[in-house]
């Protein structure tokens, strides 16, 4: 019954979504041959249309991936001094390499394999077709004919690589894999209110990493185990959230809103039900690396790697924090709390329809921050303006960790994470990004770790 009455309800609201902050066209910059502003606006269309399509944080963390890694390997044909990704990320295949005795525009050919990549795997392909129009035709005024049409030519043929190798990542088969079935062993996850929305991506650990060896090779630590005793380790954990839920001071509030991140929050009045569609966790990550490449005047290609190794260190993030949420399967708090402890209590923020531990925000976030610190440097101070389109004031941070850190304890002030979740997430997230920054070497004279 409550699958059925699950689907009614989405059917209901499916043309009530209401976009919050979505841009839908390129701003009018002139394309110099060397700026890398055009990449930052194609960046920002696929966040925007990744918004309007509902992905999901893991869907769109694979989205950015293999965009970025397709922008990359062009542009960075620019200066072969930057390595290739290929043979360093997971059975890669050599890139086709341009005509060495012809003239090209790479950076011409890496926004085109971004947007023809970002093309093919969001659904509102119209969106990403008029913004490759528009930015492809910036560069016609900065270079010949001939040179546009074999630029152009060369990002297709580097797109379509990319994409035949983003096919064998299982992500095809992971869509005829069994739902997430629902038990009624006691402390296992449930949906949650209002819209108690099936699981999403269940099977999203079956998809390949890109430098993780496996989905399950830095699991954290066993989630405590559920006991509803006063006492227990795990009744402590639930009452902490409970209290800090009635407790919050408007900083508190501020923050936990400010990381919310949730791509389709239902809102209820009366008998109305309708989504607000806002970015994504990883959006929000990618939004600050634009911020980090611009501030510090990253040039063209840096600003391509910053993309390429934040966006992989997201998506394996995703695959080893959802491998575990689905192998242990822990109840939220939002549930534990409204049958064992006051049935009136409600979190700050809408839970997310996926089990708990451990706290994807807090994995994904601490991996991202170990890219960009590596790129950028450990105080590197910002102001984080991403979610001003959504309606939230700029938050500044003196370095990635610290931004890390508070999206991290979001999810407490939120009511939507127990600590364990939290904490153990971030150290599984340092380990992932570590890794990744271990395994996948790009700029020049960087030593290449031992595989």
């Amino acid at each position: 019954m409550m699958r059925i009455r699950t689907v009614l309800q989405t059917m209901a609201v499916a043309a009530m979504l209401v976009s919050v902050g979505c841009q839908t066209s390129p701003t009018a910059t002139s394309a110099s041959l060397n700026s890398p502003e055009p990449l930052h606006e194609a960046m920002q269309q696929l966040t925007n249309t990744m918004v309007y399509d509902i992905f999901s944080p893991p869907q769109s963390s694979r989205v950015y991936s293999y965009a970025s890694i397709a922008a990359y390997e062009a542009i960075r044909q620019g200066d072969t001094t930057w390595r290739s990704l290929a043979g360093q990320v997971r059975d890669m295949p050599p890139v086709p390499q341009p005509d060495r005795s012809k003239e090209y525009s790479f950076a011409l050919a890496g926004v085109r394999a971004f947007l023809t990549v970002s093309h093919q795997l969001t659904f509102s392909r119209e969106r990403m077709d008029s913004v490759r129009s528009a930015l492809s035709e910036q560069y016609k005024t900065s270079v010949s004919s001939d040179v546009y049409d074999r630029s152009v030519a060369y990002g297709d043929t580097v797109a379509r690589h990319v994409l035949a190798w983003a096919g064998k990542d299982r992500f095809k088969e992971s869509r005829g894999l069994p739902k997430y079935s629902i038990t009624r062993e006691v402390g296992r996850w449930t949906p949650t209110p209002p819209a108690y929305m099936d699981a999403v991506e269940p099977n999203w650990a079956t998809l390949a990493p890109f430098a993780m060896d496996s989905s399950n090779q830095f699991r954290p630590a066993p989630a405590i185990p559920f006991d509803t005793t006063k006492g227990s380790a795990f009744y402590t954990q639930t009452l902490e959230v409970y209290e800090k839920g009635k407790t919050l001071t408007d900083e508190e509030r501020a923050i936990a809103s400010f990381w919310d991140c949730n791509p389709y929050t239902m809102n209820v009045q009366g008998h109305t039900m309708f989504a607000t569609k806002k970015i994504s966790p990883g959006g929000h990550w990618m939004g600050i690396a634009a911020q980090a490449a611009r501030k510090s005047n990253a040039s063209l290609v840096e600003t391509a790697d910053t993309y390429a190794r934040t966006a992989m260190a997201l998506a394996d993030g995703f695959i080893a924090a959802w491998e575990e949420k689905f192998r242990s399967g822990v109840i939220r708090p939002e549930t534990v709390i409204a049958k064992w402890v006051d049935e009136q209590w409600v979190p700050l923020l809408q839970t997310p329809p996926f089990p708990e531990y451990p706290s994807g925000h807090s994995v994904i976030s601490t991996s991202a921050a170990q890219v960009l610190t590596s790129i950028y440097g450990d105080n590197f101070a910002f102001a984080d303006s991403v979610e001003v389109p959504y309606g939230l004031p700029v938050r500044s941070f003196t370095s990635f960790e610290q931004a890390a850190n508070e999206a991290a304890i979001s999810r407490l002030y939120g009511g939507i994470h127990y600590r364990q979740a939290i904490e153990e997430g971030q150290k599984q997230g340092r380990l992932v990004g570590q890794h990744l920054l271990s395994r996948v070497v790009t700029k020049p004279g960087a030593a290449v770790a031992s595989q």
